[in-house]
């Protein structure tokens, strides 16, 4: 029992211990055991951990945990009988597990199910489970959500998609109905998602980011999308100063000697900026006296994240109601979506992060949405029509090329943070798509009123005939 006690305190207490140095494996094993995938769990092993049983022992901060154990532990280190201390066993899991420094790369690897299983821990449950707590800026469902119609067709090679790889969620729209609908099977991720969990955007939130900031310059809060961020104090003396608000948005800020992707090139000791804790005063540091350089595409995280926050400067204290208009209002959402929100920051330092979670059917209703305003040439179609107009040729970015993501093999171009120009399809042709890392897709074809919308852990599904095809050709 002296055992288990030590064991208590040093999960308590010491956060330097064997267990605390590796935090995500140890919430890993504990959402394994909470919610009953005991089959992923080593029963046999000595390697169990207690921890206080908080259904019993109410008490929130570490203050109160101490006085409950030393209340509860008797001065030979023993349990009282008859006190309120319980305890429950975390089960170590009995995964082959393969752990990789961040997300399982895109390129030259084929991680086998149990490494698949940790990374939807780490895409989906990951953030709600590590201190410090998500904080959100989140918008509440429609009371009147649209309704999707269906007509379901048969398509065997969707299902042995589900049942092979990474896939999680495949959805397909057509003529105004969905037409394929289909989630991982049961004996590989469908036990852990069902149709109202909030799945991970990753720079899927970059478009949804742009498709807020149509709706901020048709609510009159940014003049359009040639505006000059010369207004924003937070970013002054920087090479992002007086910039127009589409170069940011095209990533054509001249910033390639400081920034790519989610990485911070100069200084190198910046972490990337799709972590949760830092906001943009923290970032943008680094930049101070920077020169822009040539106007060429540069694909980085911090140019969205710039725009996002952007539209919180210039919305104020009516942020939420354009974030209500673009979700609530216009894409009828049924469930809550949300943006991260840096902990213990304010507005004025740009605490809104891109990273954004919806349910796998919302992601099809915020596409819709999109489809609507331009079939309807709404204000916001006005706006998507202008950015596709508007948009260029990545050919330049020999960074992407090297990697193995699917849609920048077919998409050659950018549109204001959508992806264009798709292989073998006619450049005039309106089909502008999202990509995620992991597999996240969202790709719109506006004439032809067709919709795929993917969500997955790794990218290992074929792109080609599952996604590409179908909005190429229909089915």
């Amino acid at each position: 029992m002296k055992k288990i006690i030590f064991v208590i305190f040093s999960l308590v207490f010491l956060s330097s211990n064997a267990i605390a140095n590796d935090k995500t494996l140890a919430k890993f094993d504990e959402w394994l055991n909470n919610n009953g995938y005991h089959e992923y769990l080593d029963k046999e092993s000595d390697n169990v951990r207690y921890k206080l049983d908080r259904s019993v022992c109410k008490s929130k901060t570490l203050e109160e945990d101490y006085n409950i154990i030393k209340k509860c532990i008797g001065a030979d280190g023993t349990i009282i009988p008859n006190s309120d201390l319980k305890f429950k066993g975390i089960y170590p899991n009995n995964l082959d597990i393969k752990i990789y420094d961040g997300w399982i790369p895109e390129k030259n690897v084929k991680p086998n199910y149990d490494t698949l299983v940790y990374e939807f821990f780490k895409y989906n449950e990951k953030p709600f489970t590590v201190r410090p707590i998500v904080k959100k800026y989140e918008v509440d469902p429609s009371s009147n959500p649209y309704e999707f119609n269906s007509n379901l067709i048969r398509d065997k090679y969707i299902d042995k998609q589900l049942e092979k790889t990474a896939l999680l969620s495949y959805l397909r729209f057509e003529d105004g109905q969905i037409t394929v609908d289909k989630i991982s099977p049961n004996d590989r991720f469908g036990k852990f998602f069902n149709n109202e969990t909030k799945l991970r955007s990753m720079s899927v939130g970059k478009t949804m980011t742009s498709y807020v900031a149509g709706h901020a310059i048709c609510e009159g809060y940014i003049d359009n999308i040639n505006s000059r961020l010369n207004d924003w104090p937070l970013i002054e003396n920087t090479l992002y100063y007086d910039q127009k608000l589409f170069d940011l948005l095209n990533m054509q800020a001249g910033d390639e000697k400081y920034v790519w992707s989610s990485d911070f090139l100069l200084p190198s000791n910046l972490d990337g900026i799709d972590g949760r804790n830092q906001d943009i005063k923290v970032y943008i540091s680094a930049f101070k006296n920077s020169k822009k350089g040539k106007s060429e595409f540069n694909y980085s995280a911090f140019s969205t994240q710039l725009v996002l926050n952007y539209i919180l400067f210039k919305t104020g204290d009516n942020f939420e109601k354009i974030l209500e208009k673009t979700f609530k209002e216009k894409a009828k959402i049924k469930h809550s979506v949300f943006f991260y929100r840096v902990p213990g920051s304010s507005k004025e330092r740009g605490n809104a992060n891109i990273m954004f979670f919806a349910t796998r059917y919302d992601y099809l209703r915020i596409a819709k949405a999109m489809l609507d305003d331009w079939q309807n040439d709404t204000c916001v179609g006005k706006y998507l029509k202008t950015i596709f107009e508007n948009r260029i040729s990545k050919d330049n970015d020999k960074k992407e090329r090297r990697g193995d993501s699917r849609q920048w093999h077919f998409a050659r171009g950018y549109a204001g943070q959508f992806q264009t120009h798709y292989t073998g399809i006619n450049k005039k042709r309106p089909v502008m798509g999202m990509h995620g890392y992991g597999g996240q897709h969202v790709v719109i074809d506006f004439e032809r009123s067709r919709i795929v919308v993917t969500n997955a852990i790794h990218e290992n599904f074929n792109y080609k005939k599952i996604v590409y095809s179908v909005i190429k050709k229909g089915k």
